[in-house]
């Protein structure tokens, strides 16, 4: 592999991470991203609807691209 594949592939490994870290920390399942928490809220009215609005902005589709129908059974909170 070339060094900056290698580099590339490290680095969005971590920012998963830090994603994932960032749901656990909101008391959220610590395997699931924020984007597939929020992805999942679509339709309810709350804040992370709000933020799922916000991602799709950026990234078209991108919250319900995001989510993780096997993950979330671990959240503290909705």
């Amino acid at each position: 592999m070339k060094a900056t594949k290698f580099i590339r592939k490290w680095m969005w490994n971590i920012l998963i991470a830090v994603d994932q870290l960032g749901n656990a920390i909101m008391f959220g399942d610590p395997d699931e991203t924020i984007s597939s928490r929020a992805g999942k809220h679509i339709g309810h009215k709350d804040g992370w609807e709000w933020l799922a609005n916000f991602l799709d902005m950026i990234d078209p589709g991108h919250a319900k691209d995001s989510i993780e129908r096997d993950e979330g059974k671990d959240s503290l909170l909705p």
